[in-house]
């Protein structure tokens, strides 16, 4: 079995690596992976394994950028700090979802959740009531509802659904309103990006998280990039680079 690890910190990935050939001499690591550039090229490029463990936040970005620039095929364990991408990670093959620091134990029980799935599937039956059921949980709609915000000494709640996009600038993160209203918020853009629904939010690269009903048109740019206008005022041009394209055409098609 052929095992890749993306994991942007050096030791807990080699770590990682030591408990996988310990509890499973047969499997073999073939890459360790520190971010979503590396990664999308990664799979792009070479031979996709039969196993990846992905950290979420990676030095660049979420894991999730990974999913929406290539297709990966494989089963993924996810190792995180954080506990509110879970539903989100099982969207994105995910069969495990382990929260740090892991212990032997944790690992040795999603390596044989794998096993256990593999001779499940490896004949044809019917979908058990709790597989059912789980199908049906993962279909329906979650995310954030709101979001807190202090302006001019009062507390403001900003419903989710009235927020055109969320950015960053000077190292803040901001959002914008469909009235055209800026707010700061404490949650970086990364963990915003867990927070709100998959299908009603897109982040076009590192600075922009946009909702779709404030896209308004979408143009071809230089270098196979796109141009993503909204319905209001943006800080900065918005593009899209080319190895995001056919995901995002697909998310505005399919959402």
């Amino acid at each position: 079995m052929k095992i890749v690890i993306i994991e942007d910190e050096i030791k807990t990935a080699r770590s990682l690596a030591q408990l996988i050939t310990t509890l499973r001499p047969e499997a073999e690591v073939v890459a360790t992976i520190q971010s979503v550039e590396r990664a999308v090229s990664y799979l792009t490029e070479m031979p996709q394994p039969d196993l990846i463990f992905m950290d979420i936040q990676l030095s660049d970005g979420l894991c999730f950028e990974i999913f929406e620039a290539v297709k990966v095929v494989p089963p993924v364990i996810f190792c995180t700090a954080y506990d509110h991408y879970a539903i989100e990670a099982f969207k994105a093959n995910g069969i495990d979802y382990l929260l740090k620091p892991f212990k032997k134990e944790h690992i040795e029980g999603a390596l044989d959740k794998l096993s256990q799935l593999k001779s499940y599937f490896s004949t044809e039956k019917p979908l058990v009531p709790e597989l059912e059921m789980l199908l049906k949980k993962l279909g329906e709609p979650e995310g954030k509802k709101s979001f807190l915000v202090f302006k001019q000494n009062k507390y403001i709640t900003i419903k989710t659904e009235t927020i055109a996009f969320f950015y960053i600038h000077n190292e803040t993160t901001w959002l914008r309103t469909f009235d055209n209203q800026d707010y700061t918020i404490t949650q970086p853009l990364e963990d915003v990006q867990g927070m709100v629904p998959s299908s009603q939010f897109y982040r076009l690269n590192r600075q922009y998280l946009v909702n779709f009903d404030a896209v308004k048109e979408v143009e071809h740019y230089f270098s196979r990039k796109l141009f993503i206008k909204l319905t209001i005022p943006t800080p900065e041009k918005l593009l899209i680079g080319k190895e995001k394209v056919s995901h995002f055409l697909g998310w505005l098609e399919n959402r």
